[in-house]
């Protein structure tokens, strides 16, 4: 029998993280990280028992709240039954989760297609691209967008626009050619945000006018570059949301030149934005998507893509084509079947567009008060506000940075004489963005208090 054990202070816990911990695998926005010891609904909470209010949820992973009941219970269940299984064998569970996506991109795209898993978003991206290549026969070119983020292995964070995730490491195989995204606060001033897509969009496409633009072989009509992968809705690079028009008019110009849409939803998938994937309010239909985080509401790391039919065919791409010793796993596609049935059951379009409607109108309120919020947009509970000078324009990464800190301190006034610290996260081209994901669940007294959070924060660091 080995001896008990005695939990370690923190001041302990954070020499041991110094001396014995890679940095690589840590995202150290605060020179000291929060220790926090729970977590349930909106809320997380500190050894010390303070509450904070989540308005990230993980990047997204977390939308249907910490430890909920419904979907924690079928986790106990599976570890109770079938939790390993190798994946030359079958479990129900993958089989009937893989079909209900399949069968429900069907009914939305209009195509047949399969449904292929792995452990985590840039994993799955990295088997989108293996599809991609495969499928074109071996183009390695690919477009993306600037502000675009889809993950930091090698070949994924080749189509990421940050140079800053392959300056030590180069490229290997991929390359991408990054094309300007409708990011309208920050466009050219006089047009409409609908102009400013059909300007980008135009501009793309002057790409195919002569074959001195480097892109076609205008004799041939064959393009060097085989997919476009896009976020509907831009993650990391600050939840910005397009214009309706945009990815309409893109689509056009990629069906033209063979070049297929690769449709990145890790981070806006799974009703972050009111439909289950993102790209259902811009009226395409995408050749790959790409889903991953919430899928599991953080409780297993499963990714997965869903292909067309003639991309993803066993004869195409054959058993062994990709593989992950955890793909597919028994207790994640639990879990993950579970989320399909939740979302089937419930009205998440209703709820969560009511929600971000009211959560918008109250950013939009601060913004009337607080000329350090340049912009505020938003997509269901995919929210942002912009932080800047005081001219409402100039980036002010600082002052972000600043409200994030006094955020963790736990002690802003949540009323009845509580204190509540306000978990925020940090994105945008300019790192001066707030990029708001709440949970689902989240109720309208929690939004409520989640803007008076954010505007002590204002009053503390800028007033």
């Amino acid at each position: 029998m080995y001896d008990a054990i005695p939990a370690l202070d923190e001041a302990e816990l954070r020499r041991l993280e110094t001396e014995y911990c890679s940095y690589g695998d840590t995202v150290h926005y605060l020179p000291d990280p929060k220790f926090f010891t729970g977590c349930e609904g909106s809320y997380m909470y500190d050894a010390e028992g303070r509450e904070f209010l989540d308005l990230q949820m993980w990047y997204s992973a977390v939308n249907f709240g910490y430890r909920n009941p419904r979907l924690n219970a079928v986790a106990a269940r599976q570890l109770d039954t079938l939790p390993q299984v190798a994946s030359q064998y079958l479990h129900r569970e993958k089989v009937e989760l893989a079909a209900m996506i399949a069968q429900d991109a069907q009914k939305k795209f209009g195509n047949k297609g399969r449904v292929h898993f792995n452990v985590g978003g840039a994993q799955a991206v990295e088997d989108s691209l293996k599809i991609v290549r495969n499928a074109t026969s071996g183009k390695s070119l690919m477009f993306a967008f600037e502000g675009g983020y889809h993950g930091r292995t090698l070949g994924a964070s080749a189509i990421t626009s940050s140079y800053r995730y392959r300056r030590r490491y180069g490229h290997f195989g991929e390359r991408a050619q990054f094309i300007e995204f409708p990011y309208h606060f920050r466009g050219p001033k006089g047009m409409s945000k609908e102009e400013y897509g059909s300007y980008c969009v135009q501009k793309f496409e002057r790409l195919f006018e002569t074959e001195y633009n480097g892109v076609l072989d205008t004799k041939t009509g064959q393009a060097e570059f085989a997919a476009f992968y896009v976020e509907p809705i831009q993650g990391t690079g600050g939840y910005v949301v397009p214009p309706k028009n945009f990815f309409i008019e893109l689509k056009k110009v990629l069906d033209r030149y063979g070049i297929l849409l690769v449709v990145d939803e890790i981070q806006m998938g799974f009703f972050r934005t009111g439909k289950l994937w993102s790209i259902e309010h811009f009226g395409v239909e995408p050749d790959v998507l790409v889903f991953g985080k919430a899928l599991t509401n953080g409780l297993n790391p499963l990714s997965g893509l869903w292909a067309k039919e003639e991309l993803i065919n066993p004869t195409l791409f054959p058993p062994g084509s990709t593989h992950s010793t955890f793909n597919s796993n028994p207790m994640g596609t639990s879990v993950g079947l579970e989320v399909m049935r939740m979302l089937a059951e419930d009205d998440y379009e209703r709820s969560v567009a009511e929600k971000g409607a009211y959560f918008l109108d109250g950013l939009k309120d601060l913004q009337k008060r607080w000329p350090q919020i340049g912009d505020v947009d938003g997509l269901g509970l995919a929210l942002r506000a912009e932080i800047c000078e005081a001219d409402g324009w100039t980036p002010n990464k600082a002052l972000l940075d600043q409200m994030a800190e006094e955020g963790m301190k736990g002690d802003l006034d949540a009323g009845n004489g509580k204190s509540c610290g306000l978990i925020l996260d940090v994105g945008g081209y300019y790192k001066n963005v707030i990029t708001l994901a709440p949970s689902l669940h989240i109720t309208k007294d929690e939004i409520d208090l989640g803007i008076r959070l954010i505007d002590q924060l204002l009053r503390r660091c800028a007033g």
